[in-house]
């Protein structure tokens, strides 16, 4: 089970105002025609098939910019962002450039100037910068959203509640175009009254999430003015899950003078793995119903992570997975549970989203209010793994008899992860486990 929520703090002035946000789309015909055109994306199940359909773009012209190529620039957003998180510290790791990148598209709909400029080319859509309006990526993602969402066995939920000081004003073409794009909810709370806002806020929270994250904010400041939380809530299912009969627990090296003991799954499966000569790690795809996989990078030795850490691409990716082949293994892999939480104002900043931050910032699509600045940006996730997939339910039993005696993968180090959506090779989440017993 798997979510993830960010939040916005904006400040005016002397006063400190919280917030985040994802934005929508008004009704002209432009939009229309332009979510008309791209409706019919051709979907291929084969990652490296999509090249062939999808034209790049190029200097002399704009071909077309379809949600492959969105997906493929915000997952190297993301992998940039990953990167500069995983610098900071040696612990686990688990973030979700989806969630991050919905909220950027989002404020592309409030940003004029440099500072939408700065947005745009921190996601890696700049080459679009002057051939298309600041609907158009907006409207990329609510079609991916569309897809992921309309996909039953998925099971992905993503949303965002903004909660607004009751005297507090948005304008109204904001708000339309946020609803339009982005499902975004609307509450009204008074921030003065802190005790009871905290209440309603992590309620909501709490209910849209499961109750996966109870009480997000512990405190809040009575000057906020706009406080919006983006979630994202995953419950991926094994298709072919382990046998929680065969779960041992087994010794998991950290490094090479510490060890822990861990719950370590296993089972004899078909598997799509590779190993990477030149980065020296192996790679194996495990499939989730509904079009969705998990990607595990093995390093061959205990500490090679970071290294790998720095050369991931989408390009590396689909390396990787061209060069799969399908073969009877013995697969050991732990049980684990990651909650992380990132301030990730300093992260985007590093990666170019400056004026944002600062009484610079342009966001004069989003209030009349005068130097609204975006003050922090955090980001809380969850992940679960275990027999089942990333929610525990009764397991059925089934065992695989091998007639011959296939290699052993065993995950008994500090190992990557993704988690990808299949049909337009959308990257959900990411993260490191270097201790599989630590949150």
């Amino acid at each position: 089970f798997t979510y993830l929520n960010l939040i916005f703090q904006i400040g005016t002035r002397s006063q400190v105002w919280k917030a985040s946000i994802k934005p929508k789309i008004p009704k002209k015909e432009k939009e229309s025609n332009f979510l008309e055109r791209n409706k019919n994306v051709s979907i291929s199940e084969e990652w490296q098939h999509h090249k062939n359909i999808s034209k790049p773009f190029e200097d002399g012209g704009l071909e077309e910019f379809s949600l492959y190529n969105f997906t493929e620039k915000t997952a190297n957003f993301g992998f940039n962002l990953y990167r500069k998180i995983a610098m900071t510290h040696d612990n686990n790791v688990i973030i979700s450039p989806l969630s991050v990148s919905a909220l950027m598209t989002a404020y592309m709909l409030a940003a004029k100037g440099e500072t939408h400029r700065q947005i745009v080319k921190s996601l890696n859509l700049h080459a679009l910068k002057n051939r298309v309006d600041r609907h158009h990526f907006p409207a990329l993602f609510k079609q991916l959203k569309d897809n992921m969402t309309m996909n039953e066995e998925l099971l992905l939920v993503q949303g965002t509640l903004s909660f607004i000081q009751k005297d507090f004003r948005l304008k109204e073409s904001f708000l339309n175009l946020s609803k339009q794009y982005f499902d975004m909810e609307f509450l009204r709370v008074d921030f003065q009254n802190f005790t009871q806002a905290r209440f309603v806020i992590n309620h909501n929270i709490n209910k849209r999430t499961k109750g996966k994250i109870p009480e997000l904010f512990e405190e809040l400041d009575r000057h906020n003015k706009l406080l919006l939380v983006d979630y994202i809530v995953f419950k991926g299912k094994w298709v072919y899950p382990f046998n929680s009969k065969f779960t041992e627990m087994e010794t998991f090296h950290i490094n090479k003078y510490r060890s822990v003991r861990v719950p370590m799954m296993f089972k004899s499966d078909k598997v799509n793995s590779t190993f990477d000569e030149n980065l020296r790690c192996t790679v194996i795809k495990l499939p989730y119903k509904g079009k969705a996989h998990m990607l595990i990078v093995i390093p061959e030795k205990e500490g090679d992570y970071i290294s790998l850490e720095d050369h991931l691409t989408m390009e590396l990716v689909e390396s990787w997975l061209g060069n799969m082949k399908t073969r009877e293994v013995d697969i050991s892999f732990p049980k684990f549970k990651l909650e992380q939480k990132y301030k990730m104002k300093k992260l985007l900043h590093a990666l170019g989203i400056k004026n944002l931050f600062t009484r610079t910032a342009n966001l004069s699509h989003l209030t009349d209010h005068g130097y609204v600045a975006v003050s922090q940006v955090v980001q809380k996730a969850v992940i679960e793994v275990d027999e089942e997939g990333t929610e525990a339910t009764a397991a059925s039993g089934s065992e695989i008899t091998a007639f011959t005696v296939p290699p052993v993968i065993k995950v008994d180090r500090p190992f990557l992860f993704m988690i990808f959506e299949d049909t337009f090779k959308t990257l959900l989440f990411i993260g490191r486990v270097v201790d599989p017993t630590e949150m």
